[in-house]
């Protein structure tokens, strides 16, 4: 089993930035892919970002690509989005997920889930 704790979430004026984290504990040491998935009031869950193991892939969802950054850091089981000149259409609760691969992940094959935090953009 895997644990996974968001924290970062908040309110951010449009343009603005955010960085999110996420701890992982359990069987860290597993190599698991981790990544960020977002749930946006009145629509379903997508997918945003992942990160491999090694860190070498990082698929990213065509709506955040250049604005969001993945990353990780092994040693704090930790992975982190931060996001750049936001929109109010990034405005959601912001889920940690982890799974096999990162591919899978892109692919909605999520293994484990974070509670979420939320993130709101004001315009």
């Amino acid at each position: 089993q895997v644990q996974l704790v968001e924290s970062g979430g908040g309110l951010v004026q449009a343009g603005g930035s955010l960085r999110l984290s996420c701890a992982a504990s359990g069987r860290t040491s597993s190599g698991y892919a981790m990544g960020w998935f977002r749930q946006a009031p009145g629509k379903e869950r997508e997918f945003v970002a992942a990160i491999s193991w090694s860190g070498v892939s990082t698929p990213y969802a065509d709506s955040v690509k250049g604005r969001f950054t993945i990353s990780r850091d092994n040693a704090k089981s930790t992975v982190y989005l931060q996001m750049t000149r936001m929109k109010s259409e990034d405005t959601a609760v912001y889920y940690c997920v982890a799974g096999a691969l990162a591919s899978y992940l892109s692919d909605y094959r999520v293994d484990y889930w974070g509670k979420g935090t939320l993130v709101t953009v004001s315009s």
